[in-house]
């Protein structure tokens, strides 16, 4: 069994893993102001950016969602590794080499599934490019060269060849200490009645990879008559590799996607092929299955978007491709960004296209895109005879709910309009009132659902946030006078509880000008049940002025010792009311002066609050 990671291991790991390079190669983020940064969320589905990151904290924070927390959990939760299986992994990525506690480092046995995993499929990656040079391979380059693809187009893909051999590749692996159990579990081969059984052979191999350049998977073509397989064969789902949320080219079209604010979806391997070396290098392409919703959350990450780009999807303009168009138009609302169709006439893919017609062809045929309502909208049209008064209302009745759904009011009337037109009806209002009837429907009979509005914070509970937010961000600014408010100071039991955290930890003295070893030293004696506030108020941006912190510290310590003193003032007065003064005269003088007390101090906190 592996050993433990040893702290100080950990600690490094955290502090040559900046976590904005991290966060960064899934989520495109931008300046939000005060030092942090602003991207989409990649836990949940959101149309404006309410994930942050603050690198000098090194921590992240959603607060569409709550997931919070540092660069080791962040892996952690995105590609759904172990602790160990994260560190190790930003291990890696920053050429360190971890100590395990238990019996020293053995390179290769305390290695967590993900990473071995990942390796394996490096090392088989490897092997595939190796035998493309091969004498059989040469069905695979004469594939290749067809296509229009030379040598230095297949290396900067990594495409490669799997010899048409029962266990080539397992035998391989299998030399290089992965084992059997790790070979079929990362997909890579099947069992046999005599061992492992490689899961491509005899075919052309293209590498899957994850966002950060891993490869977690293969694409592989049938090139012999021999083979009875599928005319395509992928990696089937494994610890490493989910399709529905995987595209291949990501890895390569990431950054240009995120510089051009354009990606465009095609179907093939050979056609993201052929769009990167016509000049179009934003393209991607699903890997067997359908374009779906995970996949919308990858481009939107990417593209920050917020309707400034563009997702162009090619589909062949066969019956097939407009039905892929019609499910993609399902998730179009999903994207802020524009979406676009473009189809070529003739039927040709991107790759033949590129072929017989040159490059420009394929530059034009995704400048020729078409948006995907407008499309969406004409192939539905397409199904019925529109010749006949009855078919032009039946397309009517098919069209109008599709243009109902469009969200955007002023859209909507538009393409209310455009498809009077396309029908020939000349009879806007027919077509105008038919498609306002269908959306005034209520959200929840349409099933779309309905977003509830949360109640903004009473003054005080807000204080109490910003109060603590100040101690763990700006600790010093609230000096010794934050250390003695109190946990009743705070009407919540977690703002309560964090007080006391806070305290327990040394305080504003120990807490300093803040910074990532006052976040980490917190969150190493937090609850679970308090962990998301701790890491939320360390990333959420300060709403002052920089140049006014320090009087806004001090208002707010202000505004917390007067709420205090109004609640002492309520109780001593409602016990003073239950008190005879002649007979318990002592009693009530007592508390009399004690009401004075308190009430000066009030008067002191309020005009210091008019200074703050």
């Amino acid at each position: 069994m592996a050993g433990r990671i040893g702290d100080e291991d950990i600690a490094l790991v955290r502090e040559r893993s900046p976590i904005a390079d991290v966060v960064g190669e899934y989520v495109q983020l931008r300046n939000a102001g005060g030092g942090n940064l602003k991207g989409l969320c990649p836990f949940h589905d959101e149309k404006s950016p309410s994930f942050n990151v603050t690198p000098a904290r090194g921590m992240y924070y959603c607060f569409g969602c709550s997931e919070g927390g540092d660069v080791i959990s962040f892996l952690q939760r995105i590609d759904a590794l172990t602790f160990a299986e994260s560190v190790e992994r930003l291990a890696g990525r920053a050429g360190i080499q971890l100590r395990y506690e238990q019996g020293g480092y053995v390179p290769g046995r305390q290695q967590g599934e993900r990473s071995r995993l990942i390796d394996a499929h490096k090392a088989a990656a490897e092997f595939y490019v190796s035998n493309l040079v091969s004498p059989e391979a040469a069905v695979a380059r004469k594939f290749l060269s067809e296509r229009g693809f030379e040598r230095a187009d297949a290396d900067h893909f990594g495409v490669g060849y799997a010899p048409n051999e029962w266990e080539a590749l397992s035998r391989h692996l299998l030399g290089r200490g992965y084992s059997i159990q790790e070979l079929i579990k990362g997909g890579l081969a099947r069992e046999g009645r005599r061992g492992p059984i490689d899961r491509f052979r005899g075919r052309l191999i293209w590498p899957i990879r994850d966002i950060t350049g891993d490869v977690i998977g293969f694409g592989a073509r049938k090139l012999l008559e021999s083979d009875d397989g599928p005319k395509y064969l992928n990696t089937p789902d494994s610890p490493i590799y989910h399709k529905s949320s995987v595209l291949y080219g990501v890895d390569l079209a990431k950054r240009e996607i995120s510089k051009r604010s354009q990606a465009v979806v095609v179907e093939g391997y050979t056609d993201v092929m052929a769009l990167h070396l016509a000049g179009v290098p934003t393209a991607v392409a699903t890997c067997g299955t359908s374009f779906g919703e995970d996949h919308i959350k990858v481009l939107r990450r990417i593209l920050f978007d917020q309707g400034q780009g563009e997702v162009i999807f090619t589909f062949d303009g066969d019956s097939a491709g407009q039905k892929a168009a019609l499910r993609a138009f399902q998730d179009e609302q999903k994207f802020v960004t524009q979406t676009f169709v473009a189809v070529q006439p003739d039927g040709l893919d991107p790759c033949d296209l590129r072929v017989q017609k040159g490059d420009a062809a394929v530059r034009d045929l995704v400048a020729s895109r078409e948006p995907l309502f407008a499309f969406a909208i004409r192939s539905m049209i397409g199904r019925y005879d529109t010749s006949t008064n009855e078919g032009r209302l039946s397309a009517l009745d098919a069209a109008a709910p599709v243009v109902a759904s469009i969200k955007d009011k002023a859209l909507r009337h538009m393409y209310a309009v455009d498809l009077d037109r396309w029908l020939g009806f000349m009879n806007e209002r027919l077509v105008v009132e038919r498609v306002t009837e269908i959306a005034a429907r209520p959200a929840e009979s349409r099933g779309e659902k309905v977003k509830r509005k949360e109640a903004p914070l009473e003054p005080i509970v807000r204080y109490e946030v910003e109060a603590l937010q100040l101690a763990i961000q700006r600790p010093a600014l609230l000096g010794p006078q934050f250390d003695v408010l109190g946990a009743a100071a705070f009407t919540r039991p977690e703002h309560a509880a964090l007080y006391e955290l806070i305290v327990s930890c040394g305080g504003t003295v120990a807490g300093g000008a803040g910074g990532r070893e006052w976040v980490e030293r917190l969150l190493a004696g937090v609850s679970d049940e308090l962990r998301p506030l701790v890491t939320r108020l360390a990333v959420e941006p300060l709403r002052v002025e920089t140049n006014s912190e320090e009087r806004h510290g001090v208002g707010l310590l202000a505004r917390l010792q007067e709420v205090t003193v109004g609640r002492q003032l309520d109780m001593l007065k409602a016990t003073m009311q239950r008190l005879n003064p002649v007979d318990q005269a002592q009693d009530y003088n007592r508390m009399f002066g004690e009401l004075a007390a308190l009430e000066q101090q009030r008067r002191t906190l309020r005009e210091r609050l008019g200074g703050a």
